[in-house]
């Protein structure tokens, strides 16, 4: 699993998809959503893996036995998961993954589809984006499932990414999760790497940039890949002449920002109630953090647990997360600035 503070998991989950796809792997690629169960997103795809590998001879009874228990599945759980639906090819398979009750049930139709991928000598890979989002019970549920999956030692894994919360909700949901999963965390590039995310492309295009330009791109965006992109994109679309230079990235900056303001920024901003705005501006009064949630509080005039609530409704939309206990910090780099610029003054303490 993958923990980001950050942007650019996307772009990472669809070149571990690719390159799994071009090797002959069946992959799944579901990203979660807050609306949404683990169960009604992953049985569609299922399906279709499934189908995919009955038309090998090698798996075929296999891989209906798989759409079998998918249909027990589906029946089992549908009143309890409303958005449950898909198109069913086979009757259940009575005692076949139909209980009812999600643990059991998934981990029988996770090891039939893994049965059925072994037959044939390839693997299914659960690529899931933004695993944040999926309600604890369902994350158990999955992390039982893979935990039997691996000591039978079937072909069946899980390729996740989320915000940096994931660690901790997965040890929540199962306490041995973190010995299940690997958590390397994506962040920003180093000075060095962000420079040559910039200079490299140019250099392939025959197009130069000064130092003290690209110094100014690395120190705007902090080095998150995400923002080199747009900096980069603004840079080259300002400059009229190679070498891009400081003035053209200057220039570039305030497109740049205005940019990302009026969307990538913009788009989160709106989710927030306004008393979640506030304690989110009271933490950007005190920089980009990680913040002590008594000091986020002291500044709105109210006590830590009077804010609890609203600070548990932040990190379940992902908006902020708490690296230790009793600290709270952004997901999103640069938000601090952000909310500064959109609710400036003070008037904000008191609204």
């Amino acid at each position: 699993m993958v923990g980001l503070r950050g942007v650019g998991k996307t772009v990472l989950l669809d070149k571990i998809k690719t390159d799994a796809e071009v090797s002959g792997i069946q992959t799944i690629r579901i990203e979660a959503k807050e609306d949404q169960s683990l169960p009604g997103m992953l049985a569609p795809k299922l399906r279709q893996a499934l189908l995919r590998l009955s038309r090998n001879e090698r798996a075929r009874a296999n891989a209906q036995k798989g759409l079998r228990a998918l249909a027990g599945f589906v029946k089992a759980l549908k009143v309890k998961f409303g958005d449950l639906e898909v198109g069913l090819d086979y009757d259940p398979e009575p005692g076949l993954a139909d209980s009812g009750e999600l643990e059991s049930d998934m981990t029988e139709l996770l090891e039939t589809c893994g049965t059925a991928a072994h037959s044939v000598d390839t693997a299914l890979v659960l690529f899931i984006d933004e695993l944040q989002y999926v309600k604890e019970s369902e994350l158990a549920a999955l992390i039982t499932a893979l935990h039997r999956i691996a000591q039978t030692q079937l072909p069946v894994t899980l390729v996740g990414a989320g915000l940096p919360q994931l660690r901790g909700r997965t040890g929540e949901a199962k306490s041995y999760a973190e010995r299940l999963f690997d958590f390397p965390e994506i962040g920003p590039l180093s000075g060095e790497a962000a420079r040559d995310a910039i200079r490299k492309p140019l250099a392939a295009n025959q197009v130069g940039i000064d130092n003290d330009a690209l110094d100014l791109i690395v120190e705007k965006t902090h080095c998150y890949p995400y923002f080199l992109q747009e900096w980069g994109k603004h840079s080259w679309a300002m400059a009229e002449t190679s070498p891009i230079r400081r003035s053209d990235v200057e220039d570039a900056s305030i497109i740049a920002m205005a940019a990302l303001d009026a969307s990538f920024f913009r788009v989160r901003f709106d989710r927030l109630t306004p008393l979640e705005k506030r304690y989110m501006r009271s933490m950007a009064e005190l920089g980009p953090g990680p913040h002590r949630s008594g000091d986020i509080t002291d500044l709105l005039g109210r006590k830590v647990t009077d804010l609890a609530p609203t600070r548990a409704n932040l990190i379940s939309k992902g908006m902020i997360w708490s690296p230790n206990h009793g600290d709270t910090a952004f997901t999103v780099p640069m938000f601090d600035e952000f909310m500064r610029r959109i609710m400036p003054g003070t008037d904000w303490k008191t609204a």
